[in-house]
């Protein structure tokens, strides 16, 4: 079973974060550590990754929610 990354971020809880949203959609996702563990709390690199068939979905649901442009009515 191949996984691909989603989204790669250096703050461990924010990785964990998006994947509890990932599964309250049913979506499986896992986190892998990309580096040495945190120092001084500087983080240490994670990666979000999801099943392909799940990627579009998954990148939609973590995605920042765009606003609206204003009008000049």
């Amino acid at each position: 079973m191949s996984w691909i990354t989603l989204k790669t971020t250096s703050f461990r809880w924010e990785a964990e974060l998006m994947q509890q949203l990932l599964a309250a959609h049913q979506i499986p996702a896992r986190i892998v550590d990309l580096g040495i563990a945190s120092y001084l709390g500087a983080g240490s690199a994670t990666a979000l990754q999801v099943l392909p068939e799940h990627q579009q979905t998954a990148s939609l649901l973590i995605s920042p929610v765009e606003d609206e442009p204003e009008s000049d009515d």
